[in-house]
């Protein structure tokens, strides 16, 4: 049985049994956790367990977890810092910094891939210009070099346990005021000027060999009339053709306000897909989610296949606790503590999704 384009939620800490035949359904491919599906570590470990076991290839299993505001499981796991916190020790020491994000990214991916847990999407490429509240100390630096060398070592960590790292939101969500979350954001500027600043973080990791991206749900008039998630100008032409990316494009979630512009739920799905993306996220709304199950038509495509195969957690199989024993572990997580953190975004767990 294939992969298919849709991955979707669950309602809570178990798997209910009409759960489990909607992710037999061959246009699923994935599944991607929120808060209310963890109560512990081994609740955790087996909700993975049977959602892994219920397919061969075993389903995608994702998660929001970025640190600082962006990070759904607390208690057990580590609580990692915001990403603004490496920028702030790369202006006084950029060879600390970029060894604190590359040991928060294996952090992360480690305990993750220790739960069962095949990717988070992250990191945040980003940049901080002071406009954008949704992303804020959620991206390193408002410099994208800064961005890149950072991020990159993020990646590298990660890469490193044994996940595979999914850089958002392409092509820049940083200079727009508004929450796509909840409204349609416009960015004025031209492709020119976006390449010499947004772009600069992604074009860096793609050679660096991201594996994957998340659109962003934003309208850049001057290049293409449909948000980056819906535009094969974006996808295809500046994703695919100008940055020569391979790997595999995961859209935002169809649920958010600013992805209202492509119609409904399976019309938002179709035209995510038509625009390039490998695998469509319906998050929060499984009335929609089922709808989009029932009337895309889709046909699998090998190339998108193994894009989405390149994704699972290719970690050591470590349990948590045996993790936490490892020297690697325990000497990150105390300068980790140091930095500063910000509490979760008080706006509902289950509304940032990305």
């Amino acid at each position: 049985m294939s992969l298919g384009p849709i991955m979707l939620d669950l309602r809570g800490a178990a798997l209910e049994q009409d759960e489990r035949e909607l992710l037999l359904h061959p246009l699923v491919g994935g599944v991607i956790l929120f808060s209310r599906n963890f109560t512990g570590i081994a609740q955790l470990r087996s909700l993975c367990d049977a959602i892994h076991a219920l397919r061969n290839p075993p389903l995608l299993i994702a998660v929001d977890h970025e640190g600082g505001r962006v990070q759904r499981f607390h208690g057990e796991f580590t609580d990692l810092p915001p990403c603004a916190a490496f920028g702030r020790v790369y202006a006084d020491d950029p060879h600390m910094a970029q060894a604190l994000a590359e040991q928060a990214g294996w952090l992360m991916a480690a305990e993750l891939l220790a739960a069962g847990v095949d990717l988070s999407f992250a990191p945040v490429l980003d940049l901080d210009t002071g406009v954008s509240q949704v992303i804020g100390d959620r991206a390193f630096h408002r410099l994208p070099e800064t961005v890149a060398i950072l991020a990159r070592r993020f990646m590298q960590g990660m890469r490193t346990a044994g996940m595979a790292a999914v850089g958002k939101h392409f092509p820049g969500h940083g200079s727009v005021r508004e929450d796509s979350h909840h409204a349609v954001p416009r960015d004025p500027r031209g492709l020119e000027d976006i390449a010499l600043q947004d772009l600069v973080p992604f074009e860096r990791l793609i050679d660096a060999g991201l594996p994957g991206i998340m659109p962003a749900h934003v309208i850049y008039p001057k290049v293409d009339a449909k948000p980056a998630g819906y535009s094969r100008r974006w996808i295809e032409e500046v994703l695919r053709t100008r940055l020569r990316f391979k790997g595999t494009v995961f859209s935002d979630d169809i649920n958010m306000a600013a992805a209202e512009v492509a119609g409904d739920y399976p019309e938002r799905a179709a035209a995510a897909l038509a625009a390039g993306c490998d695998m469509v996220l319906v998050c929060n709304n499984q009335k929609a989610a089922r709808q989009v199950l029932e009337k895309l038509a889709y046909v699998p495509h090998p190339l998108l296949q193994a894009r989405l195969m390149r994704m699972h957690g290719r970690g050591p199989g470590l349990a948590l606790a045996d993790l936490r024993r490892e020297e690697r572990w325990q000497t990150a997580v105390a300068p980790l503590a140091s930095l500063n953190r910000t509490p979760e975004l008080g706006l509902g767990d289950d509304t940032i999704q990305s």
